[in-house]
């Protein structure tokens, strides 16, 4: 039978449109995956802002917190790196791999400085729900001894991030950082330049932003974007516009500041009526005890203070507009928070000495401002007493968060590692058992979704510890224990509080209900073992001085650890992987130049150091222990090297006076090449 052409092109046409049709009315009734834009702040104090009692001018912050809801027992980790490997993992910081700090390895898998390969990121995760993933700003998450030798298995393009760009360490200079783009150093900005590092993060985020959006492949997939600014965290640096603002303002002094915020959060709901200040720090004096010029120094302190958060806010207007630029705002959702409570912290270097907020300068705004910024609350960053683990939370989604709980408030305990479960029930994406062959540790997060409709989620416990300083939240009870340095951990410490009743912790109820105190300690010890917490009071200079003595000897970690003279990079110094000495990697050296492990020693120590070497011809290589800096030669040796591996070692004398030192291998006058492995430093009793 024949088919009239005619009649064929008119059932194309039908069928292409019919198709089509159905098509798009499909695409229709597939919801469009969010975007998920999460900022965080560095060091800043649960009452800094203006929607949580602050007098700091943030208006777009303000702003997402009227058109979202607010959190008021929202907690992180107390510390910048074990709040942020929560954060990115969802999982306590000890199942990341940071127990402590990335400034030391201190010997156990749950205390190695760095992120694990136990854990996923939330960038990881999302990749693998179809996210195109992005980060500006502050890192982290990598060792600082592996930072330095350049190893980047844990840096964010290793970690799930598509793009990034900002510092890899836990602080920078802001008109001078060492920044990097992906793996690439960035061009670092010279003194002078119109350069500030907040800006240069909001400005890279807006940027990733229209780059993927303007890409027809890229804006097929929804975007994460991971922005973790450094502001407010020291040192002081900010610009003078900004400064300018705030000058005047803060010659009340801090305890008048506390007592108006404290009001304002009552104003704002926060706090009820009856809720109460706790008492000044016993270690800030009171403002009108100060001179005048000490008023006027601290005035300034706080001063540039508040305008690094006026700036980063600025940052997070210009981020708002851009969504709303590319019609994306609706569909995206914001999530701000802090990483730890306000930072006590004393800080003092640089050249110029006088407080300026200029680039030569590295200040901080001190306990006395600390105590202001943790209003209403006491202690610190570092401690788990409220004013150390409570963060400002604000979430902001139009598509995704009921408008009648708009400006309202969530009060419900939640945790920072409950994000990634919320990320994770909002994009549809799976938390995997098993990631690059590596088994992964179970998700400890709790979705926050249901508060984005005013359901509860019914938090179970959250457990804390760092630098022994520990603490356990259970619906309204409250267990905590602050532990000082260098002093051991003692369960008569524990304090107990009804945080409903008393939101401030001012009511000890220990005493009165021993039986509640014991059964919490109980569980928090579980929880303890279950995460394999190390109790250590050690302070920040014992434990990376005892880091020290852990020496990279067989080169696993590549150069981590070691320091070069003069001519390095360009002296021929590389890692040769073909397991010539012992075990896969060893030094090798192709020409002249020096190599060095710095350590601490004390007065009295001796120890024996040894090591294995060869060389393709016969050399000499020159061996030194000595003083740093001023290079006092303790024991100094010149071996002759052949093609056979040797074994050498030599014992120190008893070291004068306690300090830094350094063993020390130089290569002169050779023309062969040489290999080194299987560097050992033992301490001798």
């Amino acid at each position: 039978m024949k088919i009239n052409p005619g009649c064929l092109l008119f059932l194309l046409v039908i069928t292409f449109f019919s198709c089509n049709e159905k098509n798009r009315q499909g695409t229709k009734s597939e919801p469009k995956k969010p975007n998920i834009v999460l900022i965080m702040a560095d060091d800043m104090g649960f009452s800094d802002i203006a929607s949580y009692g602050g007098e700091v001018e943030t208006p777009n912050l303000d702003a997402l917190a009227e058109g979202g809801i607010r959190y008021t027992q929202f907690y992180n980790n107390a510390r910048c790196c074990p709040t942020r490997a929560s954060l990115m993992t969802g999982v306590y910081p000890h199942q990341a791999g940071m127990g402590w700090m990335t400034t030391a390895d201190m010997g156990t898998p749950e205390y190695q400085g760095e992120l694990n390969n136990k854990s996923v990121t939330i960038a990881e995760v999302l990749k693998l729900a179809g996210y195109n993933t992005y980060m500006s700003g502050k890192w982290h998450l990598s060792r600082v001894r592996n930072i330095k030798a350049g190893v980047k298995d844990n840096w964010p393009a290793q970690r799930g991030f598509d793009k990034f760009f900002g510092i890899v360490d836990g602080g920078a200079n802001y008109f001078t950082p060492d920044i990097f783009s992906n793996n690439e150093k960035y061009k670092t900005p010279e003194a002078g330049e119109d350069f500030y590092l907040t800006h240069a993060i909001s400005d890279s985020t807006t940027m990733f932003m229209d780059k993927h959006f303007a890409s027809e492949k890229e804006k097929q997939n929804p975007m994460f974007m991971y922005v973790a600014y450094t502001a407010p965290h020291w040192p002081l640096h900010a610009l003078e516009k900004d400064i300018e603002k705030y000058e005047k303002m803060y010659d009340i002094g801090w305890d008048k500041l506390r007592e108006q915020r404290l009001e304002r959060q009552k104003e704002l709901g926060i706090f009820n009526a009856s809720a109460e200040l706790s008492p000044r720090d016993p270690k800030v004096p009171g403002w009108d005890e100060l001179s005048k010029e000490k008023q006027k120094e601290f005035t300034k302190r706080m001063a540039i203070y508040a305008a690094q958060i006026d700036a980063m806010d600025q940052g997070i207007g210009r981020i708002v507009n851009k969504l709303k630029e590319l019609d994306e705002f609706d569909n995206t959702l914001i999530m701000f928070l802090s990483d730890n409570g306000a930072c006590a912290e004393y800080i003092s270097g640089g050249p110029n000495k006088e407080v300026t907020g200029e680039a030569d300068t590295w200040e901080s705004y001190r306990i006395h401002w600390a105590n202001g910024g943790s209003t209403p609350y006491k202690e610190y960053k570092h401690w788990t007493h409220e004013g150390g683990i409570a963060t400002p939370l604000i979430v902001h989604w139009p598509d995704g968060v009921n408008k009648e709980l708009n400006g309202g408030y969530v009060r419900e305990p939640g945790h920072i590692m409950d994000i990634m479960a919320t990320v994770i029930d909002v994009s549809g994406a799976k938390y995997p058992k098993e990631y690059k062959g590596n088994a992964i540790t179970p998700l400890e997060g709790k979705s926050l979704l249901p508060h984005f409709s005013g359901k509860k989620t019914n938090r179970e416990p959250i457990f804390w510890e760092h630098e022994s300083n520990i603490g356990m939240r259970d619906g309204q009870w409250k267990l905590v224990a602050k532990t000082e340095e260098n002093t051991e951990f003692n369960p008569a410490n524990l304090e107990l509080y009804n945080m409903e009743a008393d939101p401030v912790e001012l009511n000890n109820l220990a005493e009165k209900e021993p039986e509640r105190l014991n059964q919490m300690f109980k569980e928090w010890q579980e929880w303890a073992d279950k995460v394999n917490v190390v109790y250590d009071t050690r302070d920040y200079g014992q434990r990376t001085r005892a880091y020290s003595r852990v020496i990279n000897g067989e080169f696993d970690n590549e150069f981590a650890g070691w320091e070069f003279g003069e001519n390095f990079p360009e002296a021929p110094f590389e890692i040769d992987s073909s397991g010539v000495i012992s075990g896969t990697n060893s030094a090798k050296i192709n020409g002249e130049g020096r190599m060095f492990w710095p350590f601490h020693a004390n007065k009295d120590e001796r120890f024996k150091i040894s090591y294995k070497a060869k060389a393709d011809t016969e050399t000499t290589l020159k061996i030194r222990f000595e003083s740093v800096p001023d290079k006092t030669e303790y024991y100094s040796e010149v071996i002759t090297l052949d093609k056979d591996i040797n074994s050498y070692n030599f014992k120190t004398p008893d070291l004068p006076s306690s300090g830094r030192c350094r063993l020390v291998f130089e290569f002169r006058d050779i023309q062969s090449k040489v290999w080194i492995d299987n560097v050992q430093l033992e301490p001798l009793e």
